[in-house]
């Protein structure tokens, strides 16, 4: 099958050679040569005008930009929110606002002004503690609950609030040490060094870290995937971006003074673990068997610069999971390189009967849209062709496509692989900052798979997994099945390399379109059937993020129902009918289903009590992970990311099926919709048979 982007992509190379797991486009290559600069002040204006220049959304600099760039500035020096009252927020917030013109005019003494007054406040609050701390009779309030997301909770209104958000911070980071079995003394000397610590590392901020912070807090303010890289942190980024990790295979955020969980990498050792969540917040970082280090406020480059290391090497983490109790848990993996073979499609086929016929069906898992640079070597379109050749000889009966762990991958690919299910036609619609629109369409005639079709979602399917769900949702060529709806990731970002030494600049400059005119940005993808996952809570998805940018919706450029469904060999198109249909018969079965009235337990347990941690809880359950380790005398064993829970292949390297493991709920009951789809299509086939007519 030919690839229907080439004419795209002569025009306009630059935007299609992009991974959708970031959604990101390298423009450029990093100058090489020459003395390597350093931001000053007076290069902010320029680069904030280049910001507002390609944007999506924003070209002028409004009140609101102000508002949010102050509020994000003033973060990055108090995460959790717990040093300035909220009338001295508002006040240092103000004078920000109002440096701005100053700082337009490349005068910075505004920015140094809020570090001086954040040394000042640390000061005050380490003090603080030490006091309280090594007050007589000190003891930790195990009963305390502590509210960790910042921006819900605010700023303290007054002195006492202040004073007791500080003394419940302190009760619940002497919990986190003493749980380890640390002595209440030295944990008091471990606390006094963090808040020293803490202060030094404000204090030690030069000019160029003062400046980085705020154009980043200025890029985060137009919407959540605009950033600035300094220099070190554009090396970074380009390390993550190379699929080359030596590390666990895990995309971080920071968030209130955690290192978040934001997605799992398909291929790598978490993956392979199959214990870390997306929301999950790490707390404490060792190497081996060695003392863990405490990274709650540490800065996330420094987090992760201690998670990541040498191929074969373990890594502890201990992690906290808020629900009706704080759990808290400590994992060991091994860390390994994440490879494309690692991520590679999967099949797998499963028999039913059903009122006495024997059905085959196919579930074909895709982690990613993958590819390597060549375009010779292993690319996930080769794999998936092969994968539903296969579907095709064994006479499947309908096939599952399962996207629900995957978190986009190269666009060009997403394309084609939504072309192996209809005839032809337009798949997405790419549109500029500047109103200009680029269209990706699948132009061969050629269909790899026709039968029923289930596409499996998720809150984790994003970017490019939206584009071909969406897409065959449009057409009516699928049934999706799964959480409410996908990431809604429908965002295109520009990374546009800096002189030597100033790093990059991280713009968000497109937005993609379905076919039938609504965007994938903000609300994703929905369900046609909703399948209830512990997932589905109020924080995980695009519309959840600060200053997430809301979808819009564009004139339909979706090909007509007869271009892309042929006249033989076609499908029996969605209808609402259809949809109502299996809607009622799935309800029926997750309202009878054990596993699922435990998946909705967990999700009452996680409103009642989202984003509350517990020392109380923390302690108890380290206290049952010592007791376990005792009784076994050795730690919970590392897991070897090489061992076979990935799909097995065959000598040749092409995909193969899996090994025989049982599905989640989720996916089950996906399968099991798909049964009900197979009987839907064969009733309506056998009338059309009947009484021949058009299908529409």
């Amino acid at each position: 099958m030919t690839h229907p982007t080439t004419r795209f992509m002569h025009r306009n190379r630059l935007r299609v050679l992009l991974f959708l797991a970031a959604l990101t486009l390298a423009v450029g290559a990093a100058p090489r040569g020459g003395r390597a600069e350093t931001l000053t002040c007076e290069q902010i204006p320029s680069f904030m005008r280049r910001y507002l220049k390609q944007h999506i959304r924003y070209h002028e600099l409004t009140p609101e930009l102000r508002s949010r760039t102050a509020e994000v500035f003033l973060r990055s020096f108090d995460p959790s929110q717990s040093m300035l009252l909220d009338s001295e927020a508002e006040a240092l917030k103000a004078q920000l606002v109002a440096a701005f013109d100053d700082i337009e005019e490349g005068h910075c003494s505004a920015i140094s002004m809020v570090q001086q007054k954040f040394i000042e406040k640390q000061k005050e609050t380490s003090a603080f503690v030490k006091d309280f701390v090594n007050a007589e009779g000190y003891a930790i309030d195990m009963g305390v609950e502590i509210a960790v997301d910042a921006r819900k909770r605010g700023y303290p209104k007054t002195v006492a609030d202040r004073e007791r958000l500080a003394r419940n911070l302190v009760h619940f980071q002497m919990s986190n040490y003493t749980s380890d079995g640390t002595s209440l003394e030295e944990a008091k000397t471990l606390l006094e060094h963090r808040y020293d610590l803490r202060t030094k590392r404000i204090t030690e901020l030069q000019p160029v870290d003062l400046y980085s912070n705020f154009l980043d807090a200025f890029a985060t303010s137009l919407d959540p995937h605009s950033n600035y890289f300094s220099a070190d942190m554009y090396e970074d980024f380009r390390i993550s971006m190379s699929l080359s990790l030596i590390g666990i295979g895990v995309a971080l955020s920071e968030r209130d003074g955690f290192a978040v969980v934001e997605r799992i990498i398909p291929g790598g050792a978490a993956d392979a673990l199959g214990v870390l969540q997306p929301e999950d917040k790490i707390i404490e970082v060792a190497q081996g068997d060695e003392k863990p280090v405490n990274i709650i406020d540490m800065p996330l480059r420094d987090s992760v610069s201690l998670i990541r290391g040498k191929k074969g090497t373990t890594v502890r983490l201990t992690v906290l999971r808020p629900g009706e109790t704080t759990e808290r848990f400590t994992v060991a993996i091994v860390r390994e390189e994440i490879s494309l073979e690692d991520q590679a499609a999967a099949l797998r086929f499963e028999e039913r009967e059903v009122n006495g016929v024997k059905l085959k069906l196919a579930i074909l898992e895709l982690p990613s849209f993958y590819g390597d640079a060549d375009p010779k070597k292993r690319q996930c379109t080769d794999d998936v062709a092969d994968l539903l050749r296969k579907v095709n000889e064994e006479k499947a009966d309908g096939l599952v496509l399962d996207l629900s762990r995957n978190g986009g991958g190269l666009l060009n690919h997403a394309v084609t692989v939504s072309g192996f299910f209809i005839r032809k036609g337009e798949i997405v619609k790419v549109q500029d900052s500047n109103g200009q629109q680029e269209m990706l369409e699948d132009d061969d005639e050629s269909i790899l798979y026709s039968g029923p079709l289930v596409v499996h979602t998720s809150r984790i399917s994003a970017s490019a997994a939206e584009i071909l769900a969406g897409a065959l949702k449009d057409y009516k060529r699928a049934i999706i099945a799964g959480d409410d709806h996908t990431y809604g990731k429908g965002t295109v970002q520009t990374v546009a390399s800096l002189a030597p030494g100033l790093g990059a600049l991280k713009i968000t400059t497109a937005m993609f379109y379905r076919p039938g005119g609504k965007s994938t940005q903000h609300d994703g993808v929905a369900a046609d059937i909703v399948i209830p996952s512990t997932l589905s809570g109020d924080e995980y998805g695009e519309k959840y993020q600060p200053f997430s940018i809301e979808g819009n919706t564009i004139n339909s450029f979706q090909s007509s129902y007869a271009i892309a469904n042929p006249v033989s060999n076609g499908w029996v198109a969605v209808n609402q009918e259809m949809i109502q249909k299996l809607a009622s018969e799935s309800k029926r079965r997750i309202d009878a289903s054990a596993e699922f009235a435990e998946v909705y337990e967990k999700l009452a347990e996680y409103h009642e009590h989202a984003g509350v941690i517990r020392p109380a809880d923390l302690v108890a359950q380290r206290k049952e992970e010592r007791e376990k380790s005792a009784a076994s005398q050795t730690e919970p064993p590392a897991v070897d990311p090489n061992t076979e829970v990935e799909p097995q292949r065959s000598t040749d390297g092409e995909a193969g099926s899996t090994k025989e493991e049982e599905p989640s709920p989720q996916l089950a009951e996906a399968t099991n919709v798909l049964v009900d789809l197979i009987a839907f299509d064969q009733s309506v086939q056998a009338a059309a048979n009947n009484h021949p007519m058009s299908l529409q």
